[in-house]
């Protein structure tokens, strides 16, 4: 299998993804349903990741490991609504033997929309903890900040 070239750009240590609001991320009125935000910020991370070099998931290892959430926080400003662009605004804020910390903003041209913190850490497909692999954390480190905005 290739490794999928990752999308966006790095500005410092933030990677901004563009999205555009579609038809599909809006509720009756226009305005995208509160879960999506939650999508919006999982591709934001994803394509950080792809862009650092880092993987997702290994299935085909002895023990298959992927990453997954342990923790969300998120905070509403202001609602994005259908047609919209949008910047996805990721950076990592600390990293321990097992779990890393994301700070994200969606924004959109009149500012902050919506903010959120997560954590996530690498598990088997049985669901136990694995420390992130040495390799990872040599990607990760350069783009650990947590007094950039």
């Amino acid at each position: 299998m290739s490794e999928a070239q990752g999308l966006g750009r790095f500005e410092g240590k933030t990677h901004i993804l563009s999205l555009r609001v579609y038809y599909e991320d809006t509720d009756l009125s226009g305005v995208v349903y509160h879960a999506n935000y939650l999508r919006f910020m999982e591709r934001g991370r994803t394509e950080f990741f792809r862009l650092a070099g880092i993987w997702l998931a290994r299935l085909h290892e002895p023990e298959p490991v992927a990453w997954t959430l342990r923790k969300a926080e998120i905070h509403f400003h202001r609602p994005a609504r259908i047609d919209d662009p949008l910047e996805v605004h990721s950076r990592f804020a600390d990293m321990t033997g097992a779990r890393i910390v994301a700070d994200q903003k969606i924004m959109s041209r009149d500012g902050l929309l919506v903010e959120g913190r997560i954590e996530a850490c690498l598990i088997t497909l049985s669901g136990k903890v694995r420390r992130i692999p040495p390799e990872v954390r040599d990607r990760l480190a350069p783009f650990l900040s947590e007094t950039e905005t």
